[in-house]
């Protein structure tokens, strides 16, 4: 097991290792949580390799990037959360998602906030973004609970809208 980063009331945070590679599928390989992640199209279990991949980079690179979330009572992986930034994007992005059977428990709005926090505390990160859908309202919940303003909405190729909220350390959104 790798060194915890954070923890929340619930959950440990920690980095990712070659053993997580089922969790990930499981979580990612889901059509309907993949609805919300990248193109909404399920992850396949190569693409889930190739990530642990990037992930492993990304940590030596920046010294961040996608981390896994154990559930402390059964040090199970229940989700993934982390700040990513996708195709080179210049902002930090927050990225998270849990398996099916650990959604509406409010874990989301347990991690948000910590990885803020971690995020500014030791990567010295002070602006972070999240990018959801305009459907997706549980997130954008999440989102405003955790102390993201909503910035701007920009629209995709495919027409599907997508709203950017920011987050700032010195607290000025």
């Amino acid at each position: 097991m790798s060194e915890i980063l954070f923890h929340t009331p619930r959950l440990n945070c920690r980095r990712w290792q070659a053993e997580d590679l089922e969790q990930i599928y499981a979580v990612y390989a889901d059509p309907e949580g993949a609805r919300w992640v990248g193109d909404g199209q399920p992850i396949t279990r190569d693409e889930c390799e190739r990530w642990l991949e990037v992930t492993a980079n990304n940590y030596q690179t920046r010294g961040y990037g996608m981390f896994a979330l154990d559930e402390q009572s059964s040090k199970r992986t229940v989700g993934f959360a982390g700040l990513v930034h996708p195709d080179q994007q210049v902002e930090p992005e927050i990225k998270y998602a849990f398996l099916k059977s650990h959604w509406g428990q409010g874990l989301a709005s347990e991690v948000v906030p910590a990885l803020l926090n971690y995020g500014a505390a030791h990567h010295g990160l002070g602006e972070i973004i999240a990018t959801v859908a305009q459907e997706n309202l549980p997130s954008q919940r999440v989102l405003t609970k955790s102390g993201m303003a909503y910035s701007r909405a920009y629209t995709e190729e495919d027409g599907a809208i997508t709203q950017v909220y920011i987050w700032r350390a010195d607290g000025n959104v």
